[in-house]
């Protein structure tokens, strides 16, 4: 069994800490030694932080309050440098509960993009697991990998520029494929073929028209139990004098498409439900 990933209490050097002032400034932080930090409520000096508990309240050289929080996943997502449309944290939380995946796993992540769905994936695995990324776009994997080695994650993730569609995976015995492509139905055959018995797969896609597809290559790749949903994302503003939805909550952004592999033991026709 995978050993658990140790988190540290005290924020260390290299560490990438989460700087929040209020709802408007917060700044992902990776702490260095005889570095300003600079905003418009003043100069924090990371030294001061090496050394504190995350959670750690400090004063900006002008007396202003900031707090030294430890990142969540959604914070490194939009904080990571971006060419492409990112996975919504709505979206991808529930992408991730609809698998099996944790510390150990081994996961195939199609279309890298900006490197935000395998960062994630790459934390969760850690420190035993491993996370493939297929891409076409050179210049979109070099983004990626300049992303995940900022958040320290380089030790779980292995590249390929490759063209999964055509070429097929070169892993097999994945625990869980996460497909994010313009036309993910051309990838399913693939990944059915290097995907366990009984295991998931999971697709993005903000057309219904591709979902369509994607559905209709699951059923013929022998892929049970197709689901698809479309989450809506409402934050609230609480005050003391009452509570109203923000002016801008995050309807509409994509469809996920969620299927568990089967296993043909033999060349009968099995009726997928």
């Amino acid at each position: 069994m995978a050993r658990p990933r140790k988190i540290a209490k005290q924020i260390h050097v290299k560490d990438i800490v989460l700087i929040y002032l209020d709802t408007k400034r917060h700044f992902l932080v990776q702490v260095a030694e005889k570095v300003k930090f600079s905003t418009d409520l003043g100069t924090i000096m990371l030294d001061d932080i090496i050394g504190k508990p995350y959670g750690y309240v400090g004063e900006t050289h002008l007396g202003k309050n900031f707090y030294c929080l430890r990142p969540s996943h959604a914070d490194i997502m939009f904080k990571a440098k971006r060419l492409t449309t990112v996975v919504y944290p709505k979206d991808l939380g529930l992408m991730i509960l609809e698998t099996a995946i944790g510390s150990g796993s081994r996961v195939i992540d199609i279309g890298t993009g900006s490197g935000v769905m395998a960062l994630v994936l790459a934390r969760l695995v850690a420190p035993n697991g491993m996370v493939y990324t297929y891409e076409r776009r050179a210049e979109f994997i070099e983004i990626a990998r300049q992303n995940i080695e900022r958040a320290g994650c380089m030790k779980q993730v292995t590249f390929h520029h490759w063209d999964a569609a055509e070429d097929g995976f070169k892993e097999k015995d994945i625990d869980a494929v996460f497909v994010d492509v313009p036309e993910p139905w051309t990838v399913i055959p693939a990944a059915s073929r290097v995907l366990k018995g009984g295991h998931h797969l999971v697709s993005w896609s903000p057309n219904i028209e591709q979902v369509k597809q994607t559905v209709e290559s699951l059923e013929q790749c022998h892929f049970t139990r197709i689901r698809v949903s479309s989450l809506i994302e409402q934050e609230l503003l609480v005050r003391q004098h009452g509570v109203r939805p923000r002016e801008r909550g995050i309807t509409h952004t994509a469809y996920l498409v969620r299927a568990n592999k089967v296993q043909i033991l033999n060349t009968k026709s099995i009726p997928i439900v």
